[in-house]
């Protein structure tokens, strides 16, 4: 079992950056108070959380990326855990009740290319880098969930 934290929640009333929070609530839908502007593309119960690792942010600054944490639209951002390897279907715990399955990799879209130097959001894209890009999962159970809380793969 791989084990690390969640480093930062990140919502917003739609589109990006979303903006760091303490705390919250997880339901079917993903963190409350966390929108989005296209319904479509966006949300719903098998994409009901974004995440990515502060680990991979930190190595997108190295390459000349202006990119922070909630840049790219992840509600949350992890620390320690290795997410490179993450596949559909893996499963983790955040804090002691909320647990939540891979359901896919995301298809970087025009609204992150702000968070690249020269605006090639396909930098994150697991067609063309695989291991880079962030990944949606549906809640299994929800519950509080705060910062610093453990973040747990399971399998």
């Amino acid at each position: 079992m791989s084990m690390g934290r969640i480093y930062q929640l990140n919502v917003s009333p739609g589109g990006v950056p979303k903006r760091p929070i303490e705390s919250g609530v997880v339901t079917s839908l993903g963190i409350e108070g966390d929108d989005h502007r296209d319904k479509i593309g966006h949300g719903g119960p098998e994409r009901a959380l974004c995440i990515y690792s502060l680990e991979q942010i930190q190595a997108l600054r190295d390459e000349g990326h202006p990119v922070q944490p909630g840049w790219m639209g992840e509600n949350v951002t992890t620390v320690g855990i290795d997410l490179s390897t993450v596949a559909p279907g893996d499963r983790f715990l955040l804090g002691e009740t909320v647990l939540v399955e891979v359901t896919r990799y995301t298809t970087p879209c025009q609204n992150i290319a702000a968070a690249f130097k020269d605006g090639n959001f396909t930098r994150v894209s697991h067609k063309l880098h695989p291991g880079w890009s962030r990944f949606y999962a549906r809640i299994l159970q929800g519950g509080p969930i705060r910062r610093g809380d453990p973040i747990r793969l399971i399998g």
